[in-house]
This record gives structure tokens, C-alpha cells and sequence, in this order.
């Protein structure tokens, strides 16, 4: 089953300003829900967009996240509100109950390597273009 959810996750090109992003695109909740689950690395540039049905306030469990990340909140429009830097990592036999959640709000949610979204020149109010992200799946 998990092999069938990522062989299908689209992936596009999202130009920042220091690099270009090739990002997976998770669209429906399934592969929201999976999202970086149990990888062990991310390349450099490349991470995972997490595209929601509208702009509203969201919340990740951050249950099996192996790799510290950052987190990117952008909205509809998308301007970039919140940079989570250095999300840690969430040790795999930490209990149900422990696990950290990470909120924020936006219509997408990047999530790449830990450091690479200053590296990339992402930061509040840097505007990035979404126009080819694939609209979210319905639930």
C-alpha cells in the first residue's frame, strides 16, 4: 500500500529564491496524513508540499519524523507566513500521547531538510508561485 501512495505522489518545480525546490506534492489526506513518515534523509532542494482544500489553520502530528525538517506555512496567495526551523526529530518508540504537534496556518505546508529553507532564501513575506501545485484531492 505504501509503495502504491508514493509511486502515485506528483512532484513539481517551486522556484525560491536562492534555489529550486523539487517537492512531492501530497493532495490527499491519505498521503497528507504519511506525508515524510520513516525517511531517513532528504537531497538538498527536494522535500514534500502539503496542499490543503483552503486556507485555514492546520495542524501536523509529527509522529515516525526521522529527519529534523523545516516546516513552510504559505497561503492561498502564496505568501509565506511561518518558517518552523529545525523541527526535531521525533524519537520512533516515543508514546501516541507525546507526540509534538506543529500548527499553523495556510492553504500549504512545506517541508524540507532542516536549514535548507534560509539557505533557499525562504522567509516570512517571501512570495512564491503555486500556480502549477496541484489543487487537494476531496477527502
Amino acid at each position: 500500500m505504501l509503495s502504491l501512495l508514493f509511486a502515485a505522489l506528483s512532484a513539481v518545480t517551486v522556484h525560491a529564491p536562492k534555489a529550486d525546490l523539487q517537492l512531492d506534492v501530497a493532495r490527499s489526506a491519505a498521503e497528507r496524513e504519511y506525508g515524510l513518515m520513516n525517511r531517513t534523509s532528504l537531497a538538498p532542494h527536494t522535500g514534500m508540499i502539503f496542499v490543503f482544500a483552503q486556507d485555514a489553520p492546520v495542524q501536523f502530528w509529527m509522529k515516525n519524523t526521522l529527519i529534523p525538517l523545516d516546516m513552510v506555512w504559505v497561503g492561498a496567495d502564496g505568501t509565506v507566513r511561518q518558517v518552523d526551523a529545525n523541527v526535531p526529530v521525533v524519537p520512533p518508540k516515543l508514546p501516541d500521547d507525546q507526540i509534538p504537534l506543529e500548527s499553523g496556518v495556510g492553504q500549504f505546508v512545506i517541508e524540507l531538510r532542516a536549514g535548507e529553507a534560509a539557505a533557499d532564501g525562504i522567509e516570512i513575506g517571501t512570495k512564491l508561485n503555486l500556480v502549477n501545485v496541484p489543487a487537494a484531492l476531496p477527502n
